[in-house]
């Protein structure tokens, strides 16, 4: 169960409203609300309007999109402290992804309407909102970007360093926060691929699968070994 929760001093540590003047916040924070959705749980559909955009309290989301043929694409793992669909409440036009409760997860619920009116209040708070969703963007042409020049190998092992620092010496501990065939798809491969690539680097010495903990016994060398400096 979610502990005593103030909207105005969670909004505050969004970097998108980090700067934005107290009654603005107060007049935000009045309109959003808080939603609890279980596991597998939809919050938005392609194809439908987006009035709102979310932060993630607790719990993670999954943002995907499906092809013709039912098969789906994972884009991005949302988890506490993210949000997601910013952009898409500027769109007048139907939503180009789905959003799915990936656990029992809490967001709140920012409406299009307080924001819009914001935005006419507060030149401001339109320019911070720009940066935050251009540092979105600049980070998913990234994530793209490596799909497209890097080997699968390159990918995991760029994906179980992520929060890590190859130069720090010890070992390190990487959770993986979704099944493999979710981070497969999010990396734009294969579960097979994904498999198989854990199994070569397991075999190596370089990791070692713990369910969903995955131990990284050298980063430096993982890293290295990513680079083809053996």
């Amino acid at each position: 169960m979610l502990a005593p929760f103030s909207i105005p001093n969670f909004l505050r540590t969004q970097p998108l409203f980090v700067d934005v003047g107290e009654a603005a916040l107060l007049r935000l924070a009045a309109a959003c609300r808080l939603m609890h959705v279980t596991h597998a749980q939809a919050v938005l559909w392609a194809g439908r309007s987006c009035e709102a955009f979310f932060i993630v309290v607790q719990g993670q989301v999954r943002l995907y999109m499906t092809a013709p043929d039912g098969s789906e694409t994972v884009i991005e793992l949302v988890g506490p402290g993210q949000s997601f669909a910013q952009a898409l409440v500027f769109l007048e036009r139907p939503c180009p992804i789905n959003a799915q409760a990936f656990s029992d997860t809490v967001l709140l619920h920012v409406p299009r309407q307080a924001v819009m009116a914001e935005l006419q209040l507060d030149a401001s708070f339109a320019l911070r909102m720009l940066s935050g969703m251009s540092r979105r963007l600049h980070g998913m042409a990234q994530a793209l970007q490596s799909g497209a020049l890097q080997s699968g190998l390159q990918r995991v092992v760029g994906y179980l360093l992520r929060d890590v620092d190859p130069d720090r010496p010890g070992p390190a501990i990487v959770g993986m926060p979704a099944a493999n065939a979710t981070v497969a798809s999010l990396l734009s491969l294969t579960p097979e691929c994904f498999s198989r690539v854990l199994r070569e680097l397991e075999a190596a010495g370089l990791l070692e699968v713990d369910r969903r903990d995955i131990r990284l016994p050298d980063p430096a060398a993982l890293a290295r070994h990513a680079a083809g400096k053996h």
